[in-house]
């Protein structure tokens, strides 16, 4: 490569921990009474976590990339590798012709009856109604519930470190950032929604309205996704993540890969007082700037189920809120009939499908 890329910016305050700083962070995990007979064992665990943390060891099983990258000897990390299959082999099955179409349904809330809110929440019932539509419908239909972020152990989703600002190539795809095992940034789920993604030909994300903007997990989820659109798919051409060799690569001549290019979808915002038409718009924008395509009318809803009424009573205002629950049934039957006849080769093409419903 003839051009050198910029140096990057360097200047911020350093993160590091002393020693004594990590090893009381490390052990503060650990309060359950089940732990008080175990102290020797923590203290050489601790011992071992703080070596992992003072050599940056962030990947500490690696092989050689092989054949197929810009670099057969460079060492990748075996969880990448397993993602990148994955990721592969969802692809391979987007493609095929035969069998059933897929959908991927996203439950975008936090809410569970099974941690502190105590109660389901109305985009888990909506997701419901569209799931039933979807199985009528012949689609064979895969649950993203997000809530698990907040209820099940050992379910993250890390934030993204926006490497693509830096520089495109140096966001790798799938994302390589996680997981980062000196700095405890483990058990992410990313590498399980990359491969649901792929593989759906249509997908539809049901999320309430959290302060004028979509959900903490969907944000999450969302930002996560970026290496999907335009993300380098070889990180032995950025030698991991040399940034600077990352702006040579862009500067060259990025050819932005559009990795869920063409995939079809449906959102539904709901609220109770406030926001969901700019949440759905929102949606809606993102998710056609990485060349997703809409469904088609009917498929991007805003709604709001007991405008200003308690949240007390807000499932009982969705029991009566029929023509909700009937413009969910809607939507999915839109979605899926759009993949069924995309796969047929018979979909309209022009404005008129890319159009969202009349506000």
């Amino acid at each position: 490569m003839d051009r050198e890329g910029p140096e990057p910016r360097k200047g911020m305050p350093s993160p590091r921990l002393d020693e004594a700083e990590f090893k009381r962070r490390f052990r503060a995990q650990f309060q359950d009474r089940a732990f008080d007979g175990l102290e020797r064992e923590l203290g050489r665990i601790a011992d071992a976590a703080w070596d992992a943390y003072d050599n940056s060891r962030k990947s500490p099983r690696t092989r050689k990339a092989g054949p197929g990258f810009a670099d057969p000897d460079y060492e990748l990390s075996l969880e990448w590798i397993a993602a990148r299959e994955a990721v592969q082999e969802a692809q391979r099955r987007h493609e095929q012709k035969d069998g059933r179409p897929r959908i991927l349904l996203v439950n975008a809330s936090a809410r569970s009856e099974h941690t502190c809110p105590g109660e389901m929440s109305k985009s888990f019932r909506l997701v419901e109604i569209a799931r039933q539509v979807f199985a009528s419908g012949g689609a064979e239909v895969q649950l993203l519930d997000l809530s698990r972020l907040a209820s099940e152990y050992g379910r993250n989703i890390h934030p993204c470190k926006a490497c693509f600002s830096t520089a495109a190539a140096l966001c790798h795809w799938p994302c390589s950032c996680y997981p980062n095992y000196s700095l405890g940034q483990t058990q992410d789920w990313m590498n399980e929604i990359y491969p649901m993604w792929v593989a759906a030909h249509g997908i539809m994300i049901v999320t309430p309205v959290n302060w004028y903007q979509v959900s903490s997990p969907l944000k999450l989820m969302m930002d996560r996704l970026v290496c999907a659109d335009g993300g380098n798919p070889d990180p032995t051409r950025t030698h991991g993540k040399d940034a600077k060799a990352a702006k040579a690569i862009e500067l060259a001549g990025w050819d932005y890969p559009r990795h869920l290019a063409g995939r079809l979808f449906a959102v539904v915002a709901h609220g109770d007082t406030e926001g969901a038409e700019n949440v759905a718009r929102t949606l809606f924008d993102w998710l056609s700037s990485m060349h997703l395509e809409p469904a088609g009318h009917g498929a991007e809803l805003d709604r709001y189920i007991g405008y200003w009424q308690p949240y007390a009573t807000s499932h009982a205002e969705l029991d009566a809120d029929t023509a909700v629950q009937d413009e969910v049934r809607f939507a999915a039957r839109v979605l899926v009939e759009a993949v069924h006849a995309k796969r047929a080769g018979r979909l309209p093409a022009g404005p008129e499908l890319a159009a969202p419903r009349e506000k």
